[in-house]
């Protein structure tokens, strides 16, 4: 089988935010290629993790669906197969913004191969892309180290959805981090079954001021513990964090690392009839302190992370309720990066635009995400300085926070666009919508043969087009 060597757009990386731009720059009509340098692709919803985390926050605390396009898709076509669960209102958690849309995360993975030969996308896999191919200040393409050796790749545009804008530097981008010591710590996700989950249970409705809440607005934690108290089924719960007496225990016996705290999600696994649940550890492994550039330093993470696991599944067993017979199912294979460049775009997202809910008239997708949590190492987990979006609403995600600046014909979706540090889109929703809109930008911009800056000038088309795949802009707090 052979492919060609000039492409359209081209999208470097396969995670959430590169399949989702591959899918729909190839549904624009765009001849599309995904280079992705394993063989697996999805990234953090399949590959790095978190599936725990999947589809959380597509709506508001106002309980409207803010996100939507393939994201709603996907999550639709799951559940009609029976590898999903409809979207989570329960009580405990409606209108708190955080609610869940479970997806089996190994049947999704599966699912996205399936839409790349329905939408035509070439994939190119076991590729790294090393560097970007230039003519000035425009990128036309990309050098891709493969087992058969290297090649270079032409196209119109190119999509950055590395995650760590890995191309973007390597074009000479702008970018922003924070230092390597300030750096949210790396994680390696594992997943257990085996688990009591009526003991779980019985242990919530015990001691529910243990249990770190959701933030439903108007809602003391005294009425929170009293939803805890009759909860009766597992998924009510989500995500279980916090477990203050079992961790202070565990530390007091010196039997934990110390990096984080106790807590797991959820992850449905089997058809509607023989449905099981199981505990996904996607915080149980910190590592501080570590660069995402520095391939020493990720090969220490990766070590380290490991050597983390082994000693919170231990004390999980040991101490946890319904744990006892807890085994590992299944465990992530490559580190999750946290925290890495941002790249410096025509616009920058700060905090205050969140705290706004702030609207832009260059809008691409929202989030109601609050800005200002960060994952640190210590027993906390996460360092909480957060804004909520006003009126329990969302803010819009402007198209110029994808386009960064002194480079041409190259777009940047998932974890790297353009924002401040407390309002990092690292997020599995967020990236996906960054991904689509970055996807269905350069589709345009390829068809129309001009750059992604001058498609600023006039964004109702790719507004226009984002609509009909989906995505929802308009009509929410």
């Amino acid at each position: 089988m052979s492919y060609a060597s000039e492409y359209d757009v081209i999208v470097c990386g396969g995670g959430t935010s590169g399949v989702a731009a591959a899918i729909a720059s190839a549904r624009a009509g765009a001849k599309t290629l995904l280079i992705e340098r394993l063989g697996a692709l999805g990234g953090q919803m399949n590959v790095s993790g978190p599936p725990g985390f999947s589809y959380a926050w597509l709506f508001n605390q106002r309980g409207e669906q803010i996100i939507g396009g393939i994201i709603e898709e996907t999550h639709k076509r799951l559940l009609d197969e029976g590898h999903a669960l409809p979207h989570d209102h329960t009580e405990y958690r409606e209108g708190s913004g955080f609610t869940f849309s479970y997806v089996d995360p190994d049947w999704w993975g599966l699912l996205i191969f399936n839409m790349m030969d329905e939408n035509d996308v070439d994939l190119l896999l076991h590729a790294m892309v090393v560097d970007v191919l230039k003519e000035g200040d425009k990128v036309t393409g990309v050098a891709v180290e493969t087992v058969g050796g290297r090649l270079e790749l032409k196209a119109k545009v190119v999509i950055d959805c590395t995650g760590e804008a890995y191309m973007a530097v390597r074009a000479g981008a702008p970018t922003d981090m924070v230092p390597r010591e300030h750096l949210q710590p790396h994680t390696i996700a594992f997943t257990c079954d085996g688990i009591d989950w009526d003991e779980v249970l019985d242990w919530v409705r015990a001691h529910p001021e243990e249990i770190v809440h959701p933030d439903v607005p108007g809602r003391s934690p005294e009425e929170t513990c009293k939803v805890l108290r009759r909860i009766e089924n597992v998924w009510d719960l989500g995500e279980i964090r916090g477990f203050t007496s079992i961790l202070k225990k565990v530390m007091d016996n010196n039997e934990w690392h110390g990096m984080s705290g106790m807590g797991f999600f959820l992850m449905p696994k089997g058809d509607p009839k023989n449905r099981r649940v199981l505990a996904h550890l996607q915080h149980a492994s910190h590592v501080p302190g570590r660069s995402p550039y520095d391939p020493w330093d990720l090969t220490y993470s990766e070590r380290e992370a490991r050597r983390q696991i082994q000693i919170a599944f231990k004390a999980f067993k040991k101490y946890m309720p319904g744990f006892k017979n807890a085994y590992i199912t299944r465990m992530c294979t490559e580190l999750r990066i946290r925290e890495g460049k941002r790249i410096v775009g025509d616009y920058i997202l700060t905090r205050q635009d969140v705290a706004d809910a702030k609207k832009f008239p260059d809008v691409i997708g929202k989030s109601g995400f609050p800005a200002g949590g960060h994952h640190v190492p210590g027993t906390d987990t996460i360092a909480t300085d957060v804004v909520w979006p006003k009126d329990r609403g969302s803010h819009d995600i402007p198209y110029r926070c994808l386009v960064p600046q002194k480079v041409e014909n190259l777009l940047v979706a998932g974890k790297a666009i353009s924002t401040d540090r407390d309002a990092y889109h690292r997020f599995l929703q967020q990236t996906m919508v960054t991904g689509q809109a970055a996807g269905v930008a350069a589709a345009l911009c390829a068809k129309q043969n001009i750059t992604p800056r001058e498609l600023e000038k006039d964004v109702s088309e790719l507004q226009k087009i984002l609509q009909e795949q989906g995505a929802i802009l308009y009509g929410t707090h």
